[in-house]
C-alpha cells in the first residue's frame, strides 16, 4: 500500500501496541487511524466478539494471543515481541488523528537531537464520536522508544515508566468508546474495586491532592459534577457534555461506596484477628 499525502515515510522506525478483549464496537476506528504503520501488534485475551476477524484480514496486523493477568503485563508482553525503535501505544478506542502521521519525521528527528525519550499526548474525550471541550484525563505517554518503556500496575489501571526524558506534543488522541453502557458499567465497578482498595493501601503523603479528597472526604462526586460541567465546559457541549459529567460522578458515587465497604472489612478482619489472639492467650 503507498503511502497517501500526509501519510510519514513508510520505513519509520515504529510499531503501534494494541490491547484487546471484545472491541468490535472500536477497533475498526482504531485501525483505520493507524492504516499509515508499517506494522501494529495486538495482544488478545480471548475475543469472542468479531474482533480477531476484523484483526485478522489487516494486512498489517500481527495477533499475539495471552491469558489476561494484568494490563501492565499484557503491555510488557506486547514491548517484547517490537522490534522496531519506536512504539505507539494504544488502547482499543483510541483514535489518532492525520495531524500524529504527518507530524512524526520531525518528532522523531527532535528525540534525536534532544535525546528525547518519549512524548506525552493529551486526550480529547469522545461522546458518541463527538470530541469534547475538556475531560478529567491526564495526557499520556504513548509515544516512546521501545526500549525505554516498562508498564506497572497503579490502582485499577496502568502506567509507563519511560528511562530517559519525556516531552509533551500538542497533538491529542481521541478517546472514544463506544462499547454498551451495561459493559462500562460493570467494567467500573470491577475498577473501582481495586482503586479502593489502592487508595486506602498507599500512604496520604503519597497521595496527589486530588485522590485525598477522593479518599478521605464525600465531597469528590460533586467536586468533579462541577468540574466536569464548569472547569472543563460540559455546559458548552449540551448533552455529551452531560453524558459525560454524570458517567463521572456515577464512577465517583461508586468509588465512595466501596471505599465504605472496604473500610468496613478491615476494621471486620481487624476485631476478629484481636479476639482471636485473646483467645489464644494463656487461660
Amino acid at each position: 500500500m503507498s503511502a497517501g499525502p500526509h501519510s510519514p515515510e513508510p520505513l519509520l522506525p515504529l510499531s503501534a501496541l494494541l490491547i484487546t478483549h471484545n472491541e468490535i464496537a472500536n477497533i475498526g476506528r482504531t485501525l483505520a487511524g493507524l492504516r499509515w504503520l508499517p506494522q501494529i501488534v495486538v495482544i488478545d485475551s480471548g475475543s469472542s466478539d468479531g474482533t480477531l476477524d476484523l484483526l485478522e484480514a489487516h494486512p498489517r496486523v500481527r495477533v499475539l494471543h495471552r491469558r489476561f493477568d494484568s494490563f501492565a503485563e499484557q503491555c510488557n508482553f506486547g514491548l517484547n515481541q517490537i522490534s522496531s525503535d519506536w512504539v505507539l501505544s494504544l488502547d482499543a478506542d483510541y483514535g489518532v488523528p492525520e495531524a500524529l502521521a504527518t507530524a512524526l519525521p520531525e518528532l522523531l528527528a527532535r528525540a534525536d537531537r534532544e535525546q528525547l525519550a518519549g512524548y506525552a499526548m493529551p486526550f480529547r474525550y469522545c461522546i458518541d464520536g463527538r470530541p469534547l471541550r475538556g475531560s478529567l484525563l491526564p495526557p499520556r505517554t504513548c509515544l516512546y522508544r521501545t526500549r525505554c518503556g516498562r508498564y506497572r500496575n497503579e490502582g485499577h489501571g496502568h502506567r509507563v515508566h519511560i528511562s530517559g526524558a519525556v516531552a509533551p506534543i500538542a497533538i491529542p488522541l481521541l478517546h472514544d468508546d463506544r462499547k454498551p453502557l451495561e459493559r462500562w458499567l460493570s467494567s467500573q465497578q470491577r475498577y473501582l474495586r481495586l482503586e479502593a482498595a489502592t487508595l486506602l493501601a498507599t500512604p496520604r503523603q503519597h497521595l496527589s491532592p486530588a485522590d485525598r479528597l477522593r479518599r478521605d472526604t464525600p465531597l469528590a462526586p460533586l467536586a468533579v459534577l462541577i468540574l466536569c460541567l464548569v472547569g472543563r465546559g460540559g455546559l458548552l457541549d449540551g448533552s455529551a457534555g452531560l453524558t459525560y459529567a454524570l458517567q463521572r460522578t456515577y464512577a465517583e458515587l461508586l468509588l465512595q461506596l466501596l471505599l465504605g465497604e472496604e473500610r468496613r472489612n478491615r476494621r471486620s478482619a481487624s476485631a476478629a484477628a484481636g479476639a482471636a489472639g485473646k483467645g489464644s492467650g494463656p487461660g
